[in-house]
């Protein structure tokens, strides 16, 4: 398991009766999350005076309950600036166990000792995109959310990064890919963090089980002459790290060799010292 040890600004406070006790910046959020199974071990005092609460709604979604909650706010990892805004299905416009994965891909783009081109897809509010940037890369940021493409232009700002080398991109993924493909476009390390659940150009439905396989098979082979890293996120219960780690073995190691990791993301809670799932990762990289 991968953990996010450098954070100052977010703090997994608790956790019980299947919901996250959470702390960004200076506002205390309530979340649900599925992987809480565990019930009435809540002991952490800021359960009783949290900022803003997600309730679901018992006809499907749900919504905020906000007191003193702002509509946005910021925070920092390092050196990197993100705004938060809670939004409609729980979400808060990040995902801070991915900062383990940050750290791990900037270490290797920084001692690379050349230029490397990096392609983000499923690139939500540009976690990813601004860590690459932020670690010398050029980076093609795509996501098919219009809004959120532009909250990930914040991020950079705010991050000090208006300038660096990051286009991008508001389209489908998969036809991305595919046009790159095309026009011979190719990258030294990519990123894919698929929802597990998504709706194509046509409104149809798709699940990631059914699609990922396809998937990395085409961005694989986006890959340039010299890759340096393929990094594969699921929060799909039943994509495995084993699961991805064959599928990587598969379609980038066999044909350029290098080392492959996979394994659960996680976050320490801070009343109990354990560690709660979020998620898993499967990374090739070069050697």
């Amino acid at each position: 398991m991968w953990f996010s040890k450098n954070w100052q600004d977010y703090e997994l406070l608790d956790t019980s009766d299947g919901e996250r006790l959470e702390r960004w910046g200076d506002y205390i959020l309530i979340r649900p999350d599925p992987q809480i199974i565990w019930k009435g071990v809540a002991k952490h005092p800021a359960w009783k005076h949290a900022d803003g609460i997600y309730r679901r709604s018992s006809s499907g979604g749900g919504a905020w309950v906000k007191n003193q909650l702002p509509e946005s706010w910021r925070i920092r990892y390092g050196k990197l600036g993100f705004l938060l805004r809670p939004m409609g299905f729980k979400h808060t416009g990040l995902f801070p166990e991915q900062a383990a994965n940050w750290d791990w891909f900037s270490g290797l783009i920084q001692n690379a000792n050349r230029p490397i081109k990096v392609l983000n897809l499923f690139a939500y509010t540009g976690g990813a995109t601004v860590a690459a940037a932020a670690a010398g890369a050029s980076v093609v940021h795509v996501d098919a959310s219009k809004g959120i493409v532009a909250q990930a232009k914040e991020n950079a700002a705010l991050s000090g990064l208006s300038q660096a080398p990051i286009r991008y991109i508001v389209d489908d993924c998969k036809k991305f890919v595919e046009r790159e493909l095309r026009r011979g476009n190719r990258y030294d390390g990519i990123i894919m963090d698929p929802p597990s659940y998504g709706r194509g150009p046509g409104g149809e439905v798709w699940k990631l089980e059914d699609s990922i396989d396809e998937l990395i098979s085409l961005t694989a082979r986006l890959l340039s002459d010299e890759p340096l890293f393929f990094l594969v996120n699921s929060y799909t219960t039943g994509l495995s790290p084993l699961t991805m780690n064959y599928l990587l073995d598969l379609k980038v190691r066999s044909r350029f060799g290098g080392r492959i990791e996979s394994g659960e993301l996680g976050l320490c809670v801070t009343q109990t010292g354990g560690f709660l799932p979020c998620g898993a990762s499967s990374r090739w990289f070069a050697e």
